[in-house]
């Protein structure tokens, strides 16, 4: 039975002073999933709801904070079963599931985030043309594919590492991502290299893009009007801020976690907190804060139960 026990279920090491502080954990984990949950899905329903919002660059901040709400519904359930547990431990098959959605649910965020460079480029760069360019089957296409490339890219190494023998049991971490290879008997160098490429294409590639777009927003800025240099700050600022946020925190996980480096687990832990905590409740607080049309529903919305 112990045998058996251990081929089948993975213990989380990457928890600190679990034993000491597992309640001031869940309440501060439990807090900030509620706040994420309620944040997200206010302004969700805010453009949902008010018709002026129904436009290209509103639907992909919806998608953008539903992505964040289903990030953290993958990841928030199991992380506050594990600080009340004694034993903080998941199945092979879960933790592929949570490494599938962290990841898919992640490089989906990049290409929303690209999605929204897209749209500024064409409602700054190409004003006259923005009407034919961003009609509604172009924004359903642009999500649709957000979310199904991702998915389609992430599934490949999980649907190889299903079958594939564990050999170790203890993952240094408190959730399940990428380390998750290392778990293993054998590692696979054809499925490192499809790695390596899938990064690229998930992550460098829409970075690049929006990168190049905003240069080339700043440029026609520059040569235009006031008035369309304070229309694009207000606009690209936030998602500017989002991208710089994100980038940061996904590239500690993606580079960082695969060096041979031992890291100091407290180092580990906050790292992956910030990646879970922070990022989640940031992008309702930039969209809902520096998008003026949100801000004043939001006012509106809360000035009336006032």
């Amino acid at each position: 039975m112990a045998g058996e026990y251990n081929r089948t279920y993975i213990t989380l090491d990457g928890h600190v002073e679990l034993q000491r502080y597992r309640y001031l954990y869940f309440v501060i984990m439990f807090t900030a999933y509620v706040l994420i949950i309620c944040s997200n899905s206010t302004i969700v329903c805010i453009i949902a709801l008010h018709r002026n919002l129904h436009e290209p660059m509103y639907m992909f901040i919806a998608a953008l904070l539903i992505n964040s709400v289903l990030f953290s519904s993958a990841i928030y359930p199991k992380l506050l079963i594990d600080f009340v547990s004694e034993k903080q431990i998941v199945s092979h098959s879960a933790c592929l599931f949570q490494w599938f959605m962290y990841y898919f649910l992640g490089s989906s965020e990049f290409l929303l985030l690209a999605a929204m460079a897209y749209d500024r480029y064409v409602s700054i760069c190409k004003p006259l043309q923005y009407p034919v360019i961003m009609r509604k089957t172009t924004v359903q296409m642009l999500l649709i594919l957000a979310w199904l490339l991702p998915a389609c890219q992430v599934s490949v190494p999980i649907l190889v590492s299903a079958n594939k023998k564990l050999c170790h049991f203890n993952l240094k971490a408190v959730l399940c991502n990428s380390t998750v290879q290392k778990l293993y008997c054998v590692t696979s160098r054809l499925l490192n290299i499809y790695g390596l490429a899938a990064l690229v294409n998930a992550l460098i590639c829409p970075v690049l893009f929006i990168l190049c777009t905003y240069i080339r927003i700043v440029i026609v800025c520059y040569r235009s009007s006031q008035e369309v240099r304070r229309k694009a700050a207000q606009t690209c600022l936030p998602h500017l801020l989002v991208l710089i946020n994100f980038s940061c925190l996904g590239a500690y996980d993606v580079l960082l976690l695969r060096l041979e480096t031992d890291f100091p687990k407290t180092v580990r832990l906050i790292m992956s907190l910030q990646v879970l905590l922070f990022h989640p409740l940031f992008n309702p607080i930039i969209y809902g804060l520096k998008m003026k049309d949100i801000n004043k529903q939001l006012k509106r919305l809360f000035c009336k139960r006032v």
